[in-house]
């Protein structure tokens, strides 16, 4: 488990904690008010569907009970929780998050919506809560920005109450992430073609001091701090005091074909890539996800896909 923290350390330039949960806070900060679009966050039926989806890989019928109590760390613009209250899953939400750009977007999002979800500003490795507060303890996409990983999985059982489940989702694979860079270098390789079949220019230049693609300039690549074996992920709950831990891995396909048309996108003025195109992809990765999900997933060890999700039992 050290062995994980040090090596995230040096590749991130030996930034200590602090920083990183600077780092972070500044990064998301900018990030919020685009997020959604960039990101393509769906808070209709194909977003719950997503959601829900990726908790019952994990929970199977046990998700059909529900949870009275929700706790998601750094929620961002609230996709897993405003999904799970449309769906009945959560009936009472906490979001917290780092940023406070993200807590003040994911409030006007629950607003749009009319959920009730209490939303707030708070580090995942030093919870404001009692002990004993939470049924479930969730987040998407955040474990790798966490620079005390031991500390935060303290955290989440000291709120949880016993019985009570953590449950994580999207979180990068060391050997899925190699693996991502190929169809990312090709797409590199081949966006200048691309651009002149769509007839698409360039992305504009960030303003002066400002963002690019809705990310602070600069800061995108520091913020991801670990990639996961399943075994790191084993052992942090393990440690923690978690029983019943589980890990599962999912997008292979998916991954492949959503990064090289992303990096594709990214090489162009948003505004030159045509709807059809948009389409294609979105419509393409969905149908690669069921591919991944029904073929793929059951068979494959979990270290060569891209995402890896984690549950575990508080006893």
């Amino acid at each position: 488990m050290e062995a994980l923290r040090s090596d995230a350390m040096q590749s991130d330039g030996n930034r200590s904690a602090d920083e990183i949960r600077d780092v972070n806070t500044r990064y998301h900060d900018v990030a919020a008010s685009s997020y959604d679009s960039k990101w393509g966050i769906d808070f209709g039926e194909v977003g719950q569907g997503q959601v829900v989806g990726k908790l019952r890989k994990l929970l199977g019928p046990a998700l059909d009970r529900g949870f009275a109590r929700s706790l998601e760390v750094g929620a961002g613009t609230g996709y897993f929780s405003l999904n799970l209250l449309r769906a009945g899953i959560v009936h009472d939400a906490t979001c917290t998050d780092i940023s406070p750009g993200m807590v003040r977007t994911l409030a006007g999002n629950a607003e749009r919506l009319g959920l009730t979800v209490k939303s707030l500003r708070a580090d995942a490795e030093s919870l404001p809560f009692p002990a004993g507060s939470f049924d479930l303890v969730l987040g998407h996409a955040v474990l790798h920005h966490l620079p005390d990983l031991e500390r935060a999985f303290s955290e989440f059982h000291r709120v949880l109450k016993p019985g009570g489940r953590i449950l994580f989702a999207g979180e990068p694979s060391r050997v899925g992430d190699r693996i991502a860079a190929i169809p990312k270098r090709g797409a590199v390789a081949l966006a200048p073609a691309w651009r002149r079949v769509l007839r698409a220019g360039p992305p504009p230049p960030p303003e002066p001091g400002g963002s690019s693609n809705g990310a602070d300039h600069g800061l995108e690549q520091v913020v991801d701090i670990h990639a996961f074996a399943p075994d790191d992920l084993v052992g942090l709950a393990r440690a923690a005091g978690f029983a019943d831990v589980r890990v599962r891995g999912e997008e292979l396909l998916a991954n492949w074909f959503g990064w090289f048309n992303r990096a594709l996108e990214a090489s162009a003025d948003p505004a030159d890539v045509p709807m059809l195109w948009r389409q294609y992809a979105f419509r393409g990765y969905l149908l690669l996800q069921r591919v991944d999900e029904r073929l793929l997933e059951p068979l494959l060890p979990p270290a060569i896909f891209y995402n890896l999700l984690v549950t575990a039992r508080r006893p």
